[in-house]
């Protein structure tokens, strides 16, 4: 594509504006990222999992915008208490523009539920990464909640960043924080905890691909066990699904 095509200058100045975004931010709080996040992206929305950890991203944007949209995806498979945390947690903070957002093509696809035995990058694919990217059509960027220590895929990661293959910003408020600084915030608040975290799950995702991590693991590890797989596929590198030990 030639450097003067619109689609091109187009780019050029959003990762401009990403680039002075962060620079401008790099030794500020994530509130302070948040604030200028909704001063320079238009139509932000928060994506949340309402997991072990989601609570204080949820916070912290809860105080400086509760009508940004939250886009909760249902994958239909999830445990039963993150059904109700999410609930809890969505009203406790005052957020006014929850959207559950679930798969239109599970029916067909995957009718007995049981894609995820076969091919779990597939099931994923059907019941998250599709849904979602539908729903961020309308939207100019969001809100994530990943942080550097959780991968050495993270470990370069920016405040802010254009998403792979679009035009829309993500923001990572808490890319800096450390792994204690998330549960002290949450105490330091007083903030409800997903239920399953006292039962060893420090990372919770769908009831079929989670399992309790023992004391010494990874907190991940309990996230498609014996696999190579490290995420749903919502995040990308490079424009393909972050995976453990894939090539950058």
């Amino acid at each position: 594509m030639p450097l003067d095509h619109p689609a091109s200058r187009h780019d050029q100045a959003l990762r401009a504006q990403v680039a002075q975004l962060n620079a401008t931010l790099r030794h500020h709080s994530a509130t302070d990222v948040l604030r200028a996040a909704f001063d320079a992206v238009p139509d932000l929305a928060l994506v949340s999992s309402f997991g072990a950890e989601s609570v204080a991203l949820l916070h912290l944007t809860a105080m400086v915008n509760r009508d940004v949209p939250v886009l909760f995806i249902d994958t239909e498979m999830l445990f039963a208490e993150t059904l109700v945390y999410q609930q809890e947690v969505a009203e406790r903070l005052g957020l006014r523009d929850l959207r559950i957002i679930r798969g239109d093509a599970i029916r067909n696809l995957d009718p007995d539920g049981t894609l995820h035995q076969r091919d779990t990058d597939a099931c994923c694919a059907l019941r998250k990464t599709q849904p979602l990217q539908v729903a961020l059509q309308q939207q100019g960027g969001w809100i994530t909640g990943r942080k550097r220590f959780q991968s050495g895929q993270r470990a370069d990661l920016e405040f802010f960043e254009v998403e792979a293959g679009t035009t829309r910003i993500k923001v990572n408020p808490l890319a800096y924080w450390q792994p204690g600084d998330v549960a002290d915030y949450i105490a330091e608040n007083r903030l409800p905890r997903h239920p399953m975290v006292a039962q060893g799950y420090p990372s919770i995702g769908c009831a079929p691909c989670t399992s309790p991590v023992t004391a010494g693991e990874d907190p991940r590890a309990g996230r498609w066990r014996n696999s190579d797989k490290d995420e749903c596929g919502i995040h990308f590198l490079n424009g393909k699904a972050i995976r453990t030990g894939a090539p950058s």
